[in-house]
C-alpha cells in the first residue's frame, strides 16, 4: 500500500479540523494526517485548502476541497 501525505491547517478559517479529519481518515485509511500551519496563508485565508501528495489543493468549502483531493490518493 502507497503511503499519502496528507496536511491540512488548523488555522484555516475555511475549514474545521473536527469535521474535515475524519473524512480524510475515511478516504485514506491507515494516513498519517498532519495537523499544522503549512505557512500558506495567502490561499489559506480565502479558500479550504489541502496539502495532498505534493499538492496544494483549494476550494471554496471543505467538502468540494476533499472531493478534488481524492483523486490524488494513492491506493
Amino acid at each position: 500500500m502507497a503511503t499519502n501525505d496528507i496536511r491540512i491547517c488548523e488555522k484555516c478559517k475555511h475549514i474545521r479540523v473536527k469535521t474535515m479529519l475524519p473524512k480524510l481518515q475515511q478516504m485514506a485509511p491507515d494516513t498519517e494526517i498532519q495537523v499544522a500551519c503549512k505557512s500558506y496563508c495567502g490561499p489559506c485565508s480565502r479558500f479550504a485548502f489541502i496539502f495532498i501528495n505534493g499538492r496544494y489543493i483549494t476550494a471554496p468549502t471543505e467538502d468540494e476541497a476533499i472531493e478534488k483531493a481524492r483523486k490524488y490518493v494513492k491506493k
